[in-house]
């Protein structure tokens, strides 16, 4: 048995049963694979709040509460000398351990930068700066 829609007076139009668009004064269309909506996947800015300030001597600086699921840069400008590491720690900074790519050390600087140097996954996450500075002043931003 075939079932036939019919349109009946005074609709004078059947229903469609999936979703369709169209531009203002123009008729609506059928989304399929080849008409499909358009839209495109909109991201919010991070709601992180960055890490920024400077250092003149050696310390730690943070921590820098990552937003889940973003990249992490690390920007490092001014005229230093030394060395500057990213941390990270999940325990509250009872255990804050370097960064490492391959079991090689990764977000390990000498001179200005400005890199993405991870991207969180691990809720609780936190992230330090901590610099071993000769000489000069150092001004850092880690955010998302």
């Amino acid at each position: 048995m075939t079932i036939v829609a019919e349109v009946e007076v005074p609709a004078g139009y059947v229903p469609q049963y999936a979703m369709a668009f169209g531009a203002v004064d123009a008729p609506a269309v059928a989304v399929h694979d080849d008409n499909p909506l358009p839209v495109r996947a909109v991201r919010k800015p991070a709601a992180s709040i960055p890490l920024t300030g400077t250092l003149a001597a050696s310390g730690l600086a943070g921590p820098f509460v990552p937003e889940l699921e973003r990249s992490i840069r690390l920007t490092l400008t001014g005229d230093w000398s030394g060395t500057v590491e990213l941390l990270r720690s999940a325990d509250g900074a009872a255990t804050a351990l370097p960064l490492t790519a391959g079991g090689a050390r990764w977000g390990r600087f000498t001179a200005n930068a400005n890199e993405v140097v991870a991207d969180e996954g691990e809720a609780g996450a936190r992230y330090y700066l901590s610099a071993t500075l000769f000489g000069g002043t150092l001004a850092y931003r880690v955010a998302q």
